[in-house]
């Protein structure tokens, strides 16, 4: 596993995108005693469901991981000259 350039930044960027995506799918929201950690599972999850990013094997679901697709799922749908990206 490469870590991207700007990576937390992308994981920032890919939570609130995909936060946006569950709530035009009917979910209500995180409350603010939600940790990170099961925001990030439950969004991963949701667009794994969904079939907008490929899963991970069994064995390698884990945080670190789920965050890193997550940050390479939002890479590929951010456009060419976005800062982020440079």
């Amino acid at each position: 596993m490469t870590k991207l350039k700007n990576e937390p930044q992308l994981l920032k960027k890919a939570l609130e995108v995909a936060e946006n995506y569950a709530k035009n799918r009917g979910y209500t929201g995180f409350s603010s005693t939600n940790s990170a950690k099961d925001k990030t599972e439950c969004l991963y999850r949701l667009l794994v469901n969904d079939q907008l990013i490929q899963p991970l094997a069994i064995d390698q679901e884990n945080g670190v991981n789920m965050k890193h697709k997550l940050a390479l799922w939002i890479s590929r749908q951010l456009p060419q000259d976005h800062p982020l990206l440079k």
